[in-house]
């Protein structure tokens, strides 16, 4: 009897983690089109996946917590713009990364921008509504300082 509830317990664990699944797109087109249809700012995640400490941090702390999810699928579109060091990435996503990093002048990373973007006569316009990184004190801390972000919009 205690290994059929352990193993329930352990199913409806792993169906609620993978419940909690955000959609990151990695192309802009991408995220421009589903900002339009949605009407929802992009949030631009910069950051070095297989090396960046802090990055890492911000994901364990914040992005993998269900408010940080919630938050995120009623608020945003997700964009990660990867600059990662190990890990292969194609040569067009490279390119599009480099070219948003110098634009947006990120230096450090994590870096996330919370944008408007539209595309007019094949020419990409940014709105920046603002930008932060790593905020210590976990999703709420986190999340106060992006709606400070997006209700300046």
């Amino acid at each position: 009897m205690k290994k059929s509830v352990l193993i329930f317990l352990f199913t409806l664990g792993f169906c609620f983690a993978e419940a909690q699944d955000l959609t990151w797109v990695n192309t802009l087109d991408k995220a421009i089109e589903m900002s339009k249809k949605t009407n929802k700012p992009i949030m631009l995640f910069f950051t070095g996946s297989d090396w960046c400490g802090w990055c890492k941090r911000l994901q364990n702390e914040v992005f993998k917590h269900p408010e940080f999810v919630t938050w995120a699928t009623n608020n945003v579109v997700l964009m990660e713009v990867d600059f990662p060091k190990n890990t292969p990435i194609a040569q067009d996503i490279k390119e599009q990364n480099n070219k948003l990093q110098q634009f947006f002048g990120v230096t450090g990373y994590p870096t996330v921008w919370f944008v408007n973007a539209s595309i007019t006569e094949s020419n990409i316009n940014f709105e920046k509504l603002g930008s932060t990184g790593y905020v210590s004190g976990g999703p709420n801390a986190w999340l106060e300082v992006a709606n400070g972000i997006l209700k300046k919009k």
